[in-house]
């Protein structure tokens, strides 16, 4: 059974880690973030950052600096680093004058993407001389609201997922702060902002989440047409898609190097696979709930109810799975890029869920993370 945490009534919009596992950060769908430490079995609030003016829209922890960075519909971003007893921000100079919409640190920890409604990409780093964040800006041929990002694991490469329905490969190479990059599959001269590849499922949903695989020659995607997609450069950029039977998903994340789990509107998390042949297919579920049966319902659980589950009426509404509305994200949560043991999902029913891998496997007969 997974690990579950009821942490609010309400949606949680985002989450991130810290390098040990021992903390982690949400955002109630609010200007606010609140950091939980763990007391005993439970998990309690230790700080709450209110530095945002407007609804905190993502958040990544790096697990090496410690450094927590947001962002948010204000069109900042902050930079939080733990200082004695309490949590010190840094403005970051985005330059942008729609909503920042989604946040990650590279790898290597020395920069940081942020997506937004203003049709581009900020790449973040310090400068030293100044003492601040600086920003330098990734336009074409962006053409609408990025919503999903993600850094290749050579730490020079970034994808994107958009509302102009296409994922692509961008360059985020610094020459400020970082040596000139070796060449890949995806190209070899990588000048800032230079876009390596597009891709589209040649549909017309909004894309919600990108997730490279650990070697980096993969590229997975999911969009709002109810749509999986991956892409494989080492294969000259084949690209697999699967228009699934489910309500679109809005996260997504490589397991294995063949192996993606994807989850969203049906409140489950998904397995697919996907071969070096550019075989996408579907494996299971990953939920092995059941639906709970409750002889007798207080007024104030059935309160409770109409804002977890946003449920009008008076019937009951309990799914058969362990989040009881949509999930919002995946992270790895234990183990490797190359081998995850456990990840994390948090959803709109308040709740962060812990999956164990091994755990699925056995309880789920055939399924095998290969």
């Amino acid at each position: 059974m997974p690990e579950v945490h009821q942490l609010i009534p309400g949606p949680i919009t985002c989450h991130c880690w810290n390098g040990d596992r021992s903390r982690f950060a949400i955002s109630p769908n609010n200007t606010e973030v609140h950091i939980y430490t763990k007391k005993g079995s439970k998990w309690e609030v230790q700080h709450v950052l209110s530095e945002h003016g407007q609804k905190v829209t993502g958040m990544d922890w790096a697990p090496k600096s410690d450094r927590l960075v947001t962002c948010g519909a204000d069109r900042n971003a902050y930079v939080w680093t733990f200082a004695g007893e309490e949590w010190k921000p840094s403005l970051v100079i985005l330059r942008i004058n729609r909503a920042a919409t989604t946040v990650r640190w590279s790898p290597l920890e020395n920069k940081f993407a942020v997506g937004s409604g203003a049709r581009l990409i900020s790449i973040c780093y310090f400068e030293k001389e100044n003492d601040w964040w600086v920003s330098k800006h990734i336009k074409k041929p962006l053409r609408s609201t990025v919503l999903g990002i993600d850094w290749h694991p050579n730490n020079y490469l970034l994808a994107a997922g958009s509302c102009d329905f296409k994922a692509r490969v961008f360059s985020g190479y610094v020459k400020e702060i970082e040596e000139k990059p070796e060449a890949t599959c995806w190209g070899k001269k990588m000048t800032f902002g230079a876009c390596m590849a597009e891709f589209s499922n040649g549909g017309g949903g909004w894309v919600h989440s990108v997730s490279f695989s650990p070697s980096g020659n993969k590229l997975a995607w999911v969009g709002h047409d109810s749509s999986v997609s991956v892409a494989n450069q080492a294969a000259d950029g084949q690209v697999s898609t699967v228009m699934h039977s489910y309500l679109p998903y809005l996260s997504c994340l490589f397991l294995t190097e063949n192996s993606l789990v994807a989850a969203g509107y049906d409140c489950c998390p998904v397995l697919w696979m996907h071969d070096d042949a550019g075989s996408l297919t579907y494996i299971n579920k990953l939920d092995t709930a059941e639906k709970k049966q409750k002889e007798f319902v207080s007024a104030m659980d059935k309160f409770k109810g109409l804002d977890n589950r946003a449920n009008a009426g008076g019937r009951d509404v309990e799914l058969d799975s362990t989040h009881q509305n949509a999930i919002s994200e995946i992270l790895l949560h234990t183990g490797s890029r190359e081998n995850v043991s456990k990840f994390a999902t948090v959803g709109v029913d308040g709740q962060l869920v812990i999956w164990d891998c091994k755990s699925l496997e056995s309880s789920i007969a055939g399924l095998r993370f290969k």
